[in-house]
């Protein structure tokens, strides 16, 4: 009888991950309705024990740095464990990279973005390089070119692994170095050369402290030319067939993202093409940036849906005290809690992909919103997701503080995306810059935010609208997260459920919150744990 188990929940296998009424609704709206299909087939397979173990093996066998071969000739490759390859495959065969830049369809973005944030629940660290290869053609535009070669091959479907010619590919993916040791956020210290060529390219000589996902085909980098800071694309092969001088010096030994490879790499006069204009390098990589910074807004919904997801799966299971944990009164107020901060997430990053969607068309309105809302975003949704992944976490008790589990993984994963692409004072920074530099887009924002009706947010406005006359740096965070409540709010108001709204607004805006799950007062309870 001490070997029969009971009151454990069954695996969690056999779900359909794109079932989030949330996100379907989001779908439809915001343009990409036609892509609900796609995105129900992928959903269904993120939910298999196939995938689920993919994303299990990937991290239990974190990749290898192999330097030199058994001759001793240097190769610089990453190893990687067959789980990886398998995500990659799906992700790229998905479009989850760039594919959706060769769409004429509206809504391609907002597709992809669902698909990357219904993938992403698998298994995260994958995703730096889809993202990074999604997020380099918005730079490479900035010569077509280049562009000409390489979007078609980064476009492509194919995921084709391995150090060849670019043109020898049916594939190629994209990675970045902008860090150097002296520095992360201030790149103009950076002291990477580049020294011109005759043949119109540039030799760089320098090292970086962060590349990420070095096994990639190319990488924009950041270095010093002549003309100034400029942006370059590096190949990882060059046409002949020889390796580029970039060395990879280690792989990094991360708190968490530990399928993905970040690497410290030494360049030696290593091939590169300029990108955008001399001079103008941090103009140029900005867009890339911002790409990245909208897949650190997907990356953190979806770890928190993830997150409720394991919670409701467990307490729904598990028995305590004569009932299911669900159904105790103060469970249901955690979970509750933690449903409200995944919905306002993930509404919020699909109203900021289809913003994304229609400012590459062309739309003036939206990439003036998108501006103002990516920073705020970027600062508020990555900085709850570690928070949010520690309650989900202890929603499981001890079998969430269990390897088997998952959650640990999860957790570690969270802070990540609040560090990517800027921390929070950078972030929180950039908004203060737009506030100051570019008040029409400042007036897109609230414009958008006025569209709900509802009195609390009228009177939150008015508020903020009245503190920004005086604030300053310090100011930034606070801010920030004032900013990032208020668009959720009106978010929620006008397309989620009622109970969800009210539960929301009177929770976040009155600014007793805090930091911890389960203080909701007065709230429909079981209408918002249905929803979910």
């Amino acid at each position: 009888m001490s070997h029969e188990v009971i009151n454990q929940p069954p695996p969690l296998v056999g779900h359909d991950l794109s079932a989030d009424p949330m996100l379907l609704s989001a779908l439809e709206r915001e343009g990409a309705g036609w892509a609900a299909g796609e995105l129900r087939q992928l959903g269904v397979l993120g939910g298999t024990a196939r995938a689920q173990e993919w994303g299990r093996l990937a991290n239990e066998h974190p990749p290898v740095l192999r330097t030199h071969d058994r001759y001793g000739h240097r190769i610089d490759e990453v190893e990687f464990h067959p789980a990886w390859h398998e995500l990659m495959t799906v992700a790229v065969e998905n479009g989850l990279h760039a594919a959706p830049w060769t769409s004429a369809r509206p809504g391609a973005h907002v597709a992809r973005a669902a698909k990357f944030y219904v993938w992403s629940q698998v298994e995260a660290g994958h995703g730096c390089p889809i993202s990074m290869t999604y997020a380099s053609v918005a730079a490479l535009r900035h010569s077509p070119g280049l562009a000409a070669v390489w979007e078609p091959l980064l476009a492509s479907r194919s995921y084709d692994f391995g150090l060849r010619p670019a043109a020898e590919k049916r594939g190629v993916l994209a990675g970045m170095a902008m860090t150097e040791k002296q520095g992360g956020s201030d790149v103009r210290a950076g002291t990477t050369r580049a020294e011109p060529l005759a043949d119109g390219t540039f030799a760089l000589t320098g090292h970086k402290w962060f590349n990420s996902a070095p096994m990639c085909d190319a990488f924009l980098v950041l270095a010093q030319a002549p003309g100034g800071l400029s942006c370059f694309l590096l190949p990882r092969v060059l046409p002949d067939g020889s390796r580029n001088a970039m060395h990879l010096m280690r792989l990094k030994d991360k708190l968490g993202n530990r399928s993905n490879a970040s690497a410290e790499v030494e360049y030696t006069d290593a091939i590169a093409h300029l990108v955008g204009e001399e001079g103008r390098g941090v103009r140029t990589i900005i867009e890339m940036v911002n790409m990245t910074r909208l897949d650190c807004v997907i990356g953190s919904a979806a770890g928190m849906r993830l997150g409720v997801t394991q919670a409701l799966h467990h307490t729904g299971h598990r028995h305590a005290f004569g009932r299911p944990l669900r159904d105790q009164p103060l469970m249901r107020n955690v979970l509750a809690d933690l449903i409200l901060e995944s919905e306002a997430a993930t509404l919020l990053m699909m109203r900021l992909a289809g913003a994304t969607d229609r400012a590459v068309a062309g739309s003036a309105p939206e990439g003036l919103f998108r501006r103002t809302a990516l920073a705020v975003a970027k600062y508020w949704i990555c900085k709850r997701a570690p928070g949010h992944a520690a309650e989900a976490l202890e929603c499981l008790g001890g079998n969430g503080y269990v390897e088997d589990s998952g959650m640990p993984r999860l957790f570690r994963e969270s802070p990540l995306n609040g560090i990517w692409e800027g921390s929070g004072n950078v972030a929180a920074l950039d908004l203060m810059r737009v506030l100051t530099r570019q008040p029409e887009a400042v007036e897109a924002f609230f414009t958008e935010v006025s569209l709900a009706d509802d009195p609390r947010i009228t009177t939150t406005l008015t508020e903020l609208q009245k503190s920004l006359t005086t604030a300053t740096d310090p100011d930034a965070r606070r801010i920030a997260q004032q900013m990032a409540l208020l668009l959720q709010a009106s978010l929620l108001v006008r397309h989620a459920p009622e109970p969800i709204a009210d539960a929301f607004c009177a929770s976040r805006l009155s600014g007793n919150h805090g930091g911890a799950y389960g203080t909701l007062r007065n709230a429909d309870l079981n209408a918002i744990i249905e929803t979910a």
